[in-house]
């Protein structure tokens, strides 16, 4: 026998032998495309990583030490209390790149609470020159700031553990630290504790990363990396990429990424996965157990944690993200062999996903702040942390086969003049109909017909005197809109999802053929002169401007109204006999009411809308023109019809989705 003879998982390896030579070579192939996909970063990157890094050890310590000195300690009490900062995610496994994000817990005694968190330890993430953006979310499931620090991402979550100290030295390995912690702390502390025995319980390390790398590469290009959608996480990833290694403990990465397409696809979930057995400990705590918990019983693919307490880490897996999971799955076994047997190459594992091109219609989510970036990603955060939801509640529907949701926001800001004709409506005239079309293409029409009232800030205009002289001032003063608006007249639609006009606005029933609702792209230009020339142009520093951001998320829905569903489901979905329809009122009602239940919502300030939008209707930014990928184009429709005697009618779509909360 070669290499390893340890048993690593809940079983025998499946086979011990080392890789061929062909496979050696097919590997050597993987790492040189790894790189032309640029899945590794340069080092003065990686040296700024720990350079951040070090620099939030220290303020860890000086928090601690300011609450400990505020809690009448000692000076050498105080200095001695300590503070750690743990590293988990995919920067504690070694496979991340260019832009990935670092997720940080920071350990501290006993004495330090989470409410000092997010007040000592915030501000002195505000007194630092390198910090770019910040965002608290202290009613999170795990409590979360998540910043931008010298360019980088970071979550930063925070544990107390039951010890008057937390010395430089701490591991927590220990489970009897896990003593006397409540729910959220013990979530916290989860985190840095599966990624380390992740590290602990594969054969070969390098070999793990490397076939990690390849495989968060495909599942982000395909699409289907994303827990908060429904899709498994870096962590949920990484677990089936250990086990693999453990099955096959003694080849190279291409060989790991081969055996796992071919294992996984024929894997008889809800068969959970395991990399160790179980383990019970010293808490009264909740353990992964279907035998025990009708609600472990529901998860469709269950891949269990290894570090006590064991959790599902893909609990958020629903029937669609499933049927999409295991498609992609199939699609990439069937291309492993083709690169095995030198038909492919590995770029052809890492084409593009084509979401934005296979369903004929789309529901877009738009979350809307007239607010600062902060109140923004707090509120983005939220709805996106509840689309999943959304989701789960309408693949139930009768009428609908598939939602498919996207794993990516897209995000856009804009200067919406007031033209001083309502002063007593202030900017709301001018807000309304851009929100009316956040989502889908039509925004450009609206920007490039409005040009003095409309600019969308942009990565090229960002540093723009007027631009940044207008933020300005609207920071200094960014409740006069809202303490002014006619909250009689705050929205058409949406704010009356709950009114009679909802129930009878016939224009929300609209043909499938005929969808135009409209959507908001922006006015983007090539050239950053240009742009500024224009921009000065456009723009009156005079004039009273607002701010507004957007963060639009899309559904792909794959829609069945066959005859049977239809009658079966009339009175359920609020449709009449005889109608092809699709009436999902009930369920975008209940959602706006989901999304309004966040403590700080204040209906001048937070907004919320959902829309239909035809596959051709989708905006320009869904798509990378610049790289050359093409958008859909309208077929004629309407000669295919003339010249087929069996067509159908198209369906309605009782569409009242557009518009506010």
């Amino acid at each position: 026998m070669n290499g390893h003879t340890k048993t690593y998982g809940v079983t025998d390896p499946i086979s011990l032998a080392a890789s061929s030579d062909a496979e050696n070579k097919l590997n050597n192939q993987l790492i040189v495309e790894l790189k032309l996909q640029n899945s590794f970063e340069s080092e003065s990157e990686t040296r700024k990583r720990v350079e951040v890094l070090q620099i939030l050890q220290q303020l860890a310590e000086n928090f601690v030490y300011k609450v400990s000195i505020s809690k009448n300690m000692s000076e050498g009490m105080a200095k001695d209390a300590g503070g750690k900062i743990f590293t988990f995610g995919s920067y504690r496994l070694g496979v991340y790149g260019p832009g990935s994000d670092i997720d940080t817990l920071i350990v501290v005694p006993k004495h330090v609470s989470r409410e000092d968190f997010f007040t000592v330890f915030d501000q002195l993430l505000r007194e630092r020159k390198e910090l770019d953006e910040i965002a608290p979310v202290p009613d999170a499931y795990v409590p979360i700031i998540k910043i931008k620090f010298s360019g980088i991402s970071i979550d930063c979550i925070c544990a107390r553990l039951d010890i008057s100290r937390v010395p430089s030295n701490l591991t927590l390995s220990d489970k009897n630290l896990l003593r006397n912690l409540d729910d959220k702390d013990l979530r916290a502390v989860n985190g840095t504790r599966v990624t380390d025995e992740i590290l602990q319980l594969v054969p070969k390390p390098m070999v793990f990363r490397y076939a990690l790398r390849a495989i968060k590469l495909w599942a982000k290009k395909r699409a289907v990396y994303g827990n908060v959608y429904g899709f498994p996480g870096g962590v949920a990833w990484a677990m089936l990429v250990a086990r693999i290694c453990q099955l096959y403990p003694n080849v190279c990465a291409a060989v790991i990424v081969d055996k796992f397409f071919y294992i996984l696809t024929q894997w008889n979930w809800p068969q959970p996965v395991y990399l160790k057995p179980i383990e019970d400990g010293p808490l009264q705590v909740r353990v992964w157990n279907p035998r025990l918990y009708a609600q472990d019983r529901q998860h469709k693919m269950p891949v269990i944690t290894p570090a006590y307490p064991s959790m599902c880490a893909t609990h958020n897996i629903t029937a669609s993200t499933k049927k999409i999971i295991t498609n992609e799955l199939i699609r990439g076994s069937k291309i492993m062999n083709d690169i095995s047997n030198g038909v492919k190459t590995w770029k052809d594992l890492f084409v593009k996903h084509d979401f934005f091109h296979k369903y004929k219609i789309y529901l877009a989510v738009v979350a809307v702040t007239r607010g600062n970036d902060e109140q923004h990603l707090k509120w983005s955060g939220w709805i996106e942390s509840r689309v999943r939801l959304f989701v789960g509640k309408l693949e139930n529907h009768k009428g609908i086969a598939m939602a498919h949701p996207f794993v990516q926001d897209f995000q856009q800001s804009f200067l919406v003049q007031d033209d001083n004709t309502h002063p007593e409506k202030l900017l709301k005239r001018n807000i309304d109909p851009l929100i009316s079309m956040l989502g889908s293409k039509e925004v450009n029409d609206l920007i490039a017909s409005n040009p003095t009232i409309y600019t969308e800030i942009t990565e090229d205009n960002k540093n723009n005197p007027n631009i940044k002289s207008i933020l300005k001032k609207i920071n200094e003063d960014n409740n006069d809109a809202s303490n002014n608006s006619d909250n009689d007249e705050n929205g058409n639609i949406a704010t009356n999802i709950n009114g009679n006009s909802l129930e009878s606005n016939e224009n929300n029933l609209i043909q499938n053929d005929s969808l135009n609702i409209s959507v908001v792209h922006g006015n983007t230009l090539e050239n950053g002169d240009k742009t500024d020339n224009l921009i000065d142009h456009q723009l009156d520093i005079n004039k009273k401007y607002a701010q507004l951001h957007s963060t639009t998320l899309y559904v792909g829905l794959e829609i069945n109204l066959n005859s049977n569903n239809n009658n079966a489901g009339n009175s359920a979905n609020g449709n009449s006999p005889g109608e092809r329809k699709l009436d999902i009122r009930a369920l975008c009602q209940d959602f706006y009411l989901v999304c309004r239940s966040l403590q700080e919502y204040d209906e001048t300030t937070y907004d919320i809308s959902i829309k239909s939008i035809k596959l051709y209707n989708l905006p320009d930014f869904v798509y990378d023109l610049a790289k050359g990928e093409k958008r859909p184009l309208k077929g004629n429709k309407n000669k295919k019809r003339k010249n087929d005697k069996n067509s159908k009618k198209p369906k309605k779509i009782k569409n009242t989705l557009k518009g506010k909360n």
